[in-house]
């Protein structure tokens, strides 16, 4: 089950806090930010305890490269620190920890349309091999969600107006997140292809990927939250909002 740093982590966005892509389009009105989100940035543990006590198999941490690295060549000791004792404390319930490093709220210095510039591939490169070395995982993915990083280059007015082709903008982008998979070929990581289904997916999901990652464990606010999670926040404490669990989440 998939935690989206995003959508669940809050403090993205506002003032004094690590900005995203999402900035402009929030300054502007067109979507709203996550705020303070499900505030699990400190609350982790909570949720994680929940999920141990359901059986579930294991978590994908989506990390915040925004969070990381708020600014370029910037990196948060403490973030690291805090993603650290999250990855330990599942690990301490027996949960499996997989990490997706980079997800759909790159950070705002990599500009609104990083994967067309030539010069993030390195930059991309870069970040993924620290963070790898940073942190320890029982696996790794590069994007949490690879699809939405260039969904934008064709979604209706998405894009800028002098756009006349956006599908060939989103084939250069997929070709640089080509790019940055290939660069890590051979490293001391193994990292692998992830795919990414909702919950209402899984019936029909036949599992050739290496790894699987299901939304969302939590569903959680703004532009990149799940349309259904399995817990939810009532009050100061996590209920199961879900009738059932199904076999392919948990623990064999």
């Amino acid at each position: 089950m998939s935690l989206s740093a995003y959508a669940t982590e809050g403090g993205f966005d506002g003032r004094h806090q690590p900005a995203s892509c999402f900035s402009p389009v929030i300054a502007l009105g067109r979507v709203s930010g996550p705020g303070p989100a499900l505030e699990l940035w400190t609350r982790y543990e909570e949720v994680i305890e929940v999920a141990a006590r359901l059986g579930i198999a294991g978590v994908c941490l989506e990390l915040s490269w925004a969070r990381l690295e708020p600014r370029r060549r910037q990196r948060d000791a403490a973030a690291v620190e805090r993603y650290r004792q999250v990855v330990d404390f599942a690990r301490s319930r027996g949960l499996w920890v997989g990490v997706a490093a980079i997800d759909a709220a790159w950070p705002a210095w990599l500009g609104q349309e990083a994967w067309l510039m030539p010069w993030v591939v390195p930059v991309a490169v870069d970040y993924l091999r620290w963070i790898s070395e940073a942190l320890e995982a029982d696996s790794w993915s590069v994007f949490a969600q690879r699809d939405r990083l260039t969904k934008g280059f064709v979604d209706r007015g998405a894009g800028p107006p002098w756009r006349s082709d956006g599908s060939r903008d989103q084939r250069d982008a997929a070709r640089q997140l080509d790019e940055i998979v290939d660069s890590l070929r051979g490293g001391a990581v193994e990292w692998c292809d992830a795919r990414d289904v909702e919950l209402d997916d899984l019936a029909g999901l036949t599992m050739s990927a290496a790894e699987v990652h299901v939304r969302s464990l939590v569903r959680g606010t703004g532009p990149l939250a799940s349309r259904r999670g399995l817990i939810a926040r009532s009050g100061d404490d996590w209920v199961v909002v879900a009738d059932e669990i199904p076999d392919e989440l948990l623990a064999p």
